[in-house]
């Protein structure tokens, strides 16, 4: 497995031990979970419960376009 070397400042390095031991894990294994999570793809934890929750007026399904207006195109 690759190793890597951080070099942080006294105040990052005795958060991440308090939070490692908290999480009753290694400084390690708490840093690469942070990682995980920080190159993770896909939608944020929660997004689904943000649904409908902007109250805007403006905020209204477009219409789509009449396509006969479309200007003519060759067939490919």
């Amino acid at each position: 497995m690759p190793q890597l070397s951080l070099y942080v400042d006294e105040d990052v390095h005795r958060e991440l031990e308090e939070r490692a031991r908290i999480n009753n894990v290694s400084v390690s294994k708490f840093v690469t979970s942070i990682l995980k999570k920080q190159f993770a793809k896909g939608w944020p934890e929660g997004f689904e419960n943000v649904f409908g929750s902007v109250n805007d007026v403006s905020f209204v399904k477009q219409q789509a376009p009449d396509w006969l207006l479309d200007a003519p195109r060759k067939a490919l």
